[in-house]
């Protein structure tokens, strides 16, 4: 059996919403992180190899990073749709917002968050108003970042908007994306 390791009001809710949206068969198993005001700690329980989460176990293989975790369970748990498979229309859009996440959007909020800026990290990342136009591409021309198919990609890619409600950018079409993103989230995992 998967077993993914979580922690409540972590990184790792919303691969928890996406187990509870496939009713994927996933043990969900509770640890304690580290936070980033001081508490908590390591649990030993959690195998991850950074004390992190989330972390998903499925026999010999272990898969860490968000993105990466929701791809395999989307790929694991295709009757849902919450993900295009191989050789489908939108798979490379998919897999790009997926790595956008994890190689840009996550990065730039962390270091504006920092208030950190250097022209070493605006030549390779950009900046977060780039980052937020791109966004809003897609979402100019349909309610997804894929068109009209809400997918694991919108619940990465939208969920630092939960977390860093100050954040939120200005623009129309993202907050209006949160939004169908929370709604869409909360009604399927009740």
């Amino acid at each position: 059996m998967r077993t993914l390791f979580i922690s409540p009001n972590s990184r790792s809710d919303t691969v928890v919403a996406l187990v509870r949206m496939l009713s994927a068969d996933v043990e969900l198993r509770e640890v304690t992180i580290a936070r980033q005001d001081g508490s908590g700690s390591r649990d030993p329980a959690n195998p991850h190899p950074e004390g992190k989460v989330p972390y998903l176990v499925d026999g010999a293989d272990t898969v860490r990073e968000r993105g990466a975790i929701m791809l395999y369970l989307t790929d694991a748990y295709p009757h849902a749709g919450l993900g295009p498979m191989p050789s489908e229309a939108g798979r490379g859009a998919y897999l790009s917002w997926l790595f956008y996440y994890q190689g840009v959007i996550e990065p730039l909020l962390i270091l504006k968050w920092a208030d950190v800026s250097h022209p070493a990290i605006t030549a390779g990342l950009r900046d977060f108003d780039t980052m937020i136009e791109r966004l809003a591409e897609p979402l100019r021309r349909g309610p997804w970042l894929l068109g009209e198919r809400f997918s694991a990609a919108d619940m990465l890619c939208s969920s630092p908007f939960f977390w860093f409600v100050d954040m939120m950018p200005s623009e129309p079409a993202i907050r209006d994306w949160v939004a169908r993103c929370g709604e869409r989230m909360n009604a399927d995992t009740k």
